[in-house]
């Protein structure tokens, strides 16, 4: 099997473009997105530092003409699901030619006599990217042992985790059509609440918009119905990972969600970031996930180093104002890995398709500041947090932006993710 350049297999691998070591795109990531510039169509392109690379082109000038793909116009596609569908064996040997090429200084002067053209490569500032897949079905999970504890603790006190929690991955399905790219602009939603002191219900505005902090999954292999997946071969059905912000509408959820569960407090809107980034390239970032509190049913049990070191943020920005950060968290916290996720969803017998979406659930850290939404953070607004123009925010005003970042270093060797960015806006009236 082909051996995927990461940098546990390449440490020392240096670009010949110019690019920041701060950046997320270092030589070691390269992630997979589709964009477009001015008019022309939307196509399938790399990043690397502040440079995005247009894979149609290197297509077309020949540079993988000797590698496994059974078809160079995926390239031209709108959506990566076409190039995912290519299998590992391809997609691999694709990134390790895109490493091969900016690093070998060999393949220079071609790259800079197209890029001399106007084609091949751009600005990053001067494209625009688009929703990376065509997202058939979306699942979400509830996998933090600390934000599941923490909201149960809001509600029942003395028994914060349900009797299941501790015995399988927690999980419904959501709403796939209205997960949107970052900096596309979310709508305040509307709904029925059932404030305290309420005879009846009322129908409004939420009041209590949040954000929850999460990293999701996308499936790069199809099965068929009955098929099931076990932990130790997850890893060949999942392509790659992007950051996700699944908006909440508190107060619709907490009138809503018995006995069934979110619905709408939780469809009006989802955000990705544009850029899927391989599972090979975080795979150095294998880190031990918590241990189990009780002992799992053996098609949960999964070896270990199945969690990652990601460091996350979540950054709030009033309107015309500064940054400010109100979270910082890991995913290696997970208490569910993406393993026993996916075994868990497919032990029934459900199939999975090319890029359909797993995400985590809202990622928190044990101590008060490493929370992923508000609702933790404010714990259910009791405690505002201050911003540093000197408001406060109980949940997300109007005109406010949220910002998802997050990356995993080791040995000056960073992999990101870029941003997942969205502002809330008022009811379409």
């Amino acid at each position: 099997m082909l051996t995927p350049i990461n940098a546990d297999t390449h440490p020392d691998l240096k670009t010949w473009l110019p690019i920041s070591p701060q950046s997320d795109f270092s030589i070691h990531n390269i992630p997979f997105g589709i964009f477009s510039v001015g008019n022309s169509s939307p196509r399938v392109g790399t990043r690397i530092g502040d440079h995005i690379i247009d894979l149609s082109v290197l297509a077309e000038e020949g540079f993988f003409d000797d590698l496994p793909l059974s078809d160079m116009s995926v390239f031209y596609e709108n959506i990566l699901n076409f190039f995912i569908e290519q299998g590992k064996t391809a997609t691999n040997a694709v990134r390790n030619r895109i490493i091969e090429i900016f690093t070998q200084t060999d393949y220079k002067e071609k790259v800079t006599a197209l890029e001399g053209q106007s084609k091949g490569m751009y600005e990053s500032t001067s494209v625009r990217m688009h929703l990376p897949l065509r997202i058939g079905d979306y699942t979400d999970f509830y996998s933090s042992i600390e934000h599941a504890t923490n909201v149960g603790a809001m509600f029942r006190p003395d028994n914060p985790l349900l009797p299941n929690w501790k015995h399988l991955p927690v999980g419904y399905h959501g709403r796939a059509s209205s997960i949107v790219v970052s900096g596309t602009p979310i709508y305040r939603p509307l709904g029925q609440t059932n404030p305290q002191d309420a005879e009846m219900p009322l129908f409004g505005a939420s009041k209590r918009v949040d954000f929850e902090l999460e990293l999701a999954f996308v499936v790069g292999k199809n099965t068929h119905l009955g098929q099931r997946i076990n932990t130790q071969d997850a890893e060949e059905y999942i392509f790659g990972f992007t950051l996700f912000n699944d908006w909440s509408a508190r107060d619709i959820q907490r009138w809503e969600y018995v006995p069934l569960g979110p619905f709408l407090s939780k469809n009006f809107g989802s955000v990705i970031s544009p850029w899927i980034v391989t599972l090979e390239a975080i795979t150095p970032f294998r880190t031990e996930a918590p241990p189990h509190q009780v002992e799992v049913l053996p098609y949960l049990k999964a070896q270990a180093n199945k969690n990652f070191d990601i460091s996350l943020e979540v950054i709030l920005q009033a309107k015309e104002g500064e940054e400010n950060i109100i979270t910082k968290t890991n995913f290696k916290h997970m208490y569910w890995s993406i393993h026993q996720q996916l075994a868990h969803h497919t032990i029934n017998g459900c199939n999975i398709n090319i890029g359909d979406l797993y995400a985590s659930g809202t990622i928190s850290g044990k101590e008060n500041n490493a929370y992923g939404s508000l609702l933790e953070l404010t714990w259910g607004g009791k405690n505002p947090i201050q911003l540093n123009n000197g408001q406060q925010r109980t949940f997300i005003e109007d005109y406010d932006t949220i910002i998802i970042r997050g990356f995993a270093s080791k040995n000056n060797i960073r992999v990101g993710f870029g941003e997942a960015r969205s502002q809330l806006l008022p009811v379409i009236e």
